[in-house]
């Protein structure tokens, strides 16, 4: 079984917004575009947010559990191999088609959603 180590997420308030300090962490671990990270995690807050600094801000006061629980969806939806369960995967698009391909065991896998 895979060990994915996700570092625990740094949160602090500023007014009515939620910093995520250490957002740079999670593209770089996930191999992700940190954009679509983003959007991800916007959408599902129902929050608007942007990038400054290597930090994320979100409209909103947000607990550091709620993050926690949003980027592990995210992973387990856009990351892990449903196959063999790696985290070492990419993303290729074939035409209009999104697939998670595995590099631990090769699978190919159909993902929808825009946040790959």
């Amino acid at each position: 079984v895979f060990r994915l180590e996700l570092p625990e997420p740094d949160v602090v308030w500023a007014g009515n917004r939620t910093v995520l300090r250490n957002f740079d962490e999670y593209p770089k671990l996930l191999r992700r575009d940190p954009d679509k990270i983003l959007l991800y995690l916007a959408k599902e807050l129902g929050s608007s947010a942007n990038i400054a600094n290597e930090k994320a801000f979100f409209i909103g006061k947000w607990e550091h559990e709620v993050f926690r629980s949003l980027i592990q969806s995210y992973v387990k939806e856009y990351v892990i191999c449903p196959n063999c369960g790696s985290p070492d995967t990419k993303v290729e698009k074939i035409k209009r088609l999104t697939f998670l391909v595995c590099e631990a065991c090769g699978a190919r896998s159909s993902i929808k959603g825009k946040f790959v």
